[in-house]
């Protein structure tokens, strides 16, 4: 009688724990961004900085546990106005968001951006060490922004040497 008592209290620790590491990984560290009137951003074209879109419909979410968890939905009035003085990025892969922000759908994103029915744009260059914010766009004014990683982030996070091409890291000399 005690081995199943024991076998019980085990199974139950570890269902309580797979059911608070679920809630933890999908839920729990995601926090609502709030919109500050500058939040979807385009890096020009010839570098002479960043433009500001118009924007409306702003949803995002965010983590302070990986720098990568940014997720973003908006429309655009004029999505053709981006093409000729903004920096395209090549072969984005946007990455999946949580299933509770349905605004944002990885697959379907990354459909449009291979049939020509969207375009990717840098949004911002190292919004953290490595990380580059990418904002697309569909011909419609549907667009979605997430973060991925640079050379110099992949670099950085895989181990190998970041070498001089990239800039040092916060609080390294």
């Amino acid at each position: 009688m005690t081995g199943k008592i024991m076998a019980l209290a085990i199974l139950l620790c570890a269902a309580v724990a797979g059911g608070v590491l679920y809630y933890l990984q999908v839920y729990g560290f995601y926090d609502q961004v709030a919109d500050d009137g500058a939040a979807v951003q385009v890096t020009l074209r010839d570098g002479a900085g960043l433009r500001v879109l118009d924007y409306a419909g702003f949803q995002a979410i965010d983590a302070e546990s990986s720098p990568i968890r940014y997720r973003a939905c908006f429309t655009v009035a004029d999505p053709g106005a981006l093409v000729d003085m903004a920096q395209v990025v090549d072969n984005p892969q946007p990455r999946n968001a949580p299933g509770w922000f349905d605004c944002f759908d990885a697959e379907a994103i990354a459909a449009e951006l291979a049939a020509g029915t969207a375009t990717a744009y840098l949004g911002r260059k190292n919004v953290h060490y490595g990380v580059d914010r990418i904002v697309a766009i569909t011909a419609d004014g549907r667009g979605y922004a997430w973060h991925d990683l640079n050379d110099c982030g992949r670099k950085a996070y895989d181990g190998t040497v970041v070498g001089e091409e990239c800039p040092p890291r916060p609080g390294t000399n």
